[in-house]
């Protein structure tokens, strides 16, 4: 544009010029003169266009100026544009990448919560089983205790029955006895004597009541001393699995004294008061003798209670190892014992009527049972068992 505008410029001047000579030459005339006058006009008119020309010019240069600062911040602005539009494509892959690697973890997650959950209600299950079996268990003891102890009365009258029989003693049953408003369990006559054995068994599952009931029993049987003919050592009969809770044995009521025993120690008791039926009279005894029949009967009780009490430990180490191999067996392991458990039979020496049982042999077997340990070299065990308090015992 600029270019242009020159051009017309020097063409105007170049045309003034001419008009100029010509007017000289031709002496001024008069159609000259005017004509000299309109081109002036004309010039001037010129001059004025060129002048807004110009004007013009610099509008347009500086719009141009304009133009291009636009056009170059319209460059920036594409690139910066084009910049950004690069790092939201790299965003939006990195959203897309982090989206699927948040699926792919939730679906984990979801499986994983799964499984525990899974997992968590086989626990559950396995527990409750557990807990089920567990309550059968003790169902199954209670009721055995329970039917034990209901059949308690009937067994220990068999017992002593088979006892006399064996040994020849009188029995007494409980409609013989001769006082009719009192008829202990059990009688058992040596020597003109009534030997008293009541059988007593828990009335409920609540053991802890037991020994107060059975401290209670003592003064009851004041109605069986306070006669000449029964012997002033009574006996109370108590099941072997409640023997635990039981931490006096002996009772001194002043006329008379209360043995709390179970089962096992009857025999021993019998076979002790029967060696009395040897003498006529008491009073013909000797202090020896005296002494030497107390401290047989003392050393049966003491045995007695003893065994008693080992076998109510070994019992309850039993009962537990057998608890522990239920809960911590590995279930495969678990089976194959119980298979095993139910090939397995036991068969004790069968004890057989107006057979008895020698004391010879039974010690033959013991020399027998220590020869075969020593040509086995078999060590001793000390077993490093503790029992209650031997002065609890002996109340």
């Amino acid at each position: 544009m600029g270019y242009i505008i020159l051009a017309i410029l020097i063409i105007g001047g170049f045309t003034a010029l001419y008009l100029k000579k010509e007017i000289v030459t031709n002496d001024n005339t008069e159609d000259d003169k005017k004509r000299i006058s309109e081109l002036e006009k004309d010039l001037a008119t010129r001059d004025e266009k060129i002048n807004n020309l110009e004007q013009n010019t610099d509008i347009v240069n500086a719009k141009m100026s304009s133009f291009e600062q636009i056009k170059t911040e319209k460059t920036q602005a594409e690139e910066r544009l084009k910049s950004v539009e690069q790092e939201r494509n790299i965003l939006k892959t990195k959203v897309t990448t982090l989206e699927n690697k948040e699926d792919a973890r939730n679906e984990a997650l979801r499986k994983s919560l799964d499984k525990s959950n899974a997992l968590q209600e086989s626990l559950e299950k396995e527990k409750e089983r557990l807990n089920d079996e567990r309550v059968a268990e003790k169902e199954a003891q209670f009721e055995s205790m329970k039917k034990q102890w209901g059949e308690h009365e009937k067994d220990i009258e068999n017992h002593i029955q088979m006892i006399c029989k064996n040994h020849i003693l009188t029995y007494i049953p409980q409609e013989d006895f001769p006082y009719p408003r009192n008829k202990p369990d059990n009688t058992v006559k040596i020597s003109e004597q009534y030997i008293i054995f009541d059988s007593k068994s828990p009335s409920n599952d609540d053991l802890s009541n037991f020994p107060n009931y059975i401290k209670n029993q003592t003064d009851n049987l004041k109605k069986y001393a306070k006669h000449k003919d029964v012997k002033k050592e009574l006996f109370l009969v108590i099941p072997t699995n409640t023997l635990h809770t039981i931490k006096q044995f002996t009772y001194n009521m002043g006329d008379y004294n209360v043995y709390v025993i179970t089962k096992d120690a009857i025999e021993p008791i019998i076979i002790s008061l029967r060696k009395i039926q040897e003498f006529q009279l008491v009073e013909k005894l000797s202090p020896e003798e005296r002494d030497d029949i107390c401290r047989i009967i003392g050393k049966f009780a003491h045995t007695t209670k003893r065994r008693i009490q080992i076998d109510q430990y070994f019992a309850e180490e039993f009962l537990d190892t057998l608890k522990k191999a239920s809960n911590q067996l590995p279930r495969e392991i678990l089976k194959s014992v119980i298979e095993f458990e139910g090939a397995e039979k036991l068969n004790p020496p069968m004890e057989k009527r107006n057979k008895q049982i020698l004391t010879q042999e039974l010690i033959d077997k013991r020399i027998q049972l220590n020869k075969e340990i020593e040509i086995r070299e078999i060590p001793e065990i000390d077993a490093k068992i503790s029992f209650k308090d031997k002065k609890n015992d002996e109340e």
